[in-house]
């Protein structure tokens, strides 16, 4: 007498035939309680620069911004003088389109070059490949003010001292080595049957790059992008350095030229700073969809 299986007892469901929904996991109160914290701790300095930037120099003077929290009168002597001064009296619309000159290079430059780079690694055999990969990643402990002198000295016998492309330049160079981390390792994720796929029809490396891999490498070219523009555009000792107070000055260094040795004019800083905070926020929300996609689908394998 043979044994007759049992057949398996079907999953619960809901009425309608569909199965039940798993409840999630909640959060418990430490994890709601560390998060606000570290929110607040965050918001809290550009809060303070937001109200500081709408006070008279005076008020400015008496105390901090928190006194507007301690004494609610006085909101309503809140003005926009500070922009108006911070517009009229300032280079900033100068320094902005500086900024931009500088930015804009400095971020699409490093980008190009290093997908070429991050594809050879990926995807090229040639000798001496997982060396020279190593050498390059080793270049991100290197701090870059340890090169200002060697690089100077060769700007001033090029005669490149004082133009943008020598920030361009100094930027490309130290941000070379994070964008070629970044993007091989995404580049290592994609299916190689793609690839391989793609030599079988006879395509040439540069029609895999260009119709294959750069497409599909969108996010995390625009996650460098975020990394690079912000850092660039908020740059104030490699300007300072490499272009210093002038015509060409970007930002960054016209802000910091209105703080006076006293704390003069703080209430100019903050409006202005205000001004160079516009791009970054724009850049990062239009570039924000990509960002943890691109920077997450490279960190492991599998």
């Amino acid at each position: 007498m043979t044994a007759v299986a049992t057949p398996p007892a079907p999953a619960a469901t809901v009425p309608g035939g569909r199965p039940p929904k798993e409840t999630p996991n909640r959060a418990g109160w430490f994890t709601y309680l560390a998060l606000g914290a570290v929110v607040l701790l965050w918001v809290l300095p550009t809060l303070g620069i937001v109200l500081t930037s709408f006070r008279s120099r005076d008020d400015a003077a008496e105390g901090g911004w928190w006194q507007l929290f301690l004494q609610p009168s006085q909101f309503g002597d809140l003005s926009f003088d500070n922009y108006q001064r911070a517009v009229q009296g300032t280079n900033l619309g100068e320094g902005f389109v500086n900024s931009l000159a500088i930015a804009l290079p400095a971020t699409f430059i490093p980008i190009l070059v290093a997908a070429f780079a991050a594809y050879a690694f990926t995807f090229m055999r040639f000798p001496g490949r997982d060396v020279l990969f190593v050498v390059i990643v080793g270049m991100l402990v290197v701090p870059n003010f340890v090169s200002f002198v060697p690089v100077l000295r060769i700007y001033r016998d090029l005669g490149m001292g004082g133009t943008f492309p020598a920030v361009w330049l100094f930027h490309v160079g130290f941000g070379m080595a994070l964008a070629i981390f970044m993007i091989r390792n995404y580049m290592a994720t994609l299916p190689s049957t793609i690839i391989e796929s793609a030599k079988i029809d006879g395509a040439s490396h540069f029609q895999t790059f260009f119709q294959l891999v750069l497409p599909m490498s969108v996010p995390v070219l625009a996650s460098f992008a975020i990394f690079q523009f912000l850092w660039v555009w908020n740059d104030l000792l490699v300007a300072l350095v490499f272009l210093g107070p002038g015509d060409k000055a970007p930002m960054t260094v016209s802000i910091s030229q209105l703080l006076g040795q006293q704390g003069q004019n703080q209430e100019l800083v903050t409006a202005s700073g205000m001004f160079s905070m516009i791009v970054p926020i724009i850049v990062f929300l239009s570039l924000q969809r990509f960002f943890v996609r691109g920077l997450t689908a490279g960190a492991v394998k599998g």
